[in-house]
């Protein structure tokens, strides 16, 4: 077997030669640290709240989980 090392990017497949039973495998997808991905369009990001609307969410979760935790109470 004779491998090459002309690759100038890192990348990994991953290959299983096992019957497959009609299930499809994946290849791995890697890539270099110097080239992440783009960034990702956040619909809702706790980072973009103000610190008054932080709060007011983390007053509403323990709010809720009180609340849970009272209706187990009973």
């Amino acid at each position: 077997m004779v491998l090459a090392a002309s690759h100038t990017q890192p990348h990994s497949h991953a290959h299983d030669h096992a019957p497959s039973h009609g299930h499809d495998h994946t290849h791995a997808h890697v890539h270099d640290a110097a080239v992440p991905h783009p960034a990702q369009a956040a619909h809702w990001s706790i980072l973009r709240m103000t610190m008054a609307s932080r709060l007011a969410a983390a007053l509403a979760v323990c709010a809720v989980l009180w609340g849970i935790v009272w209706l187990a109470m009973r």
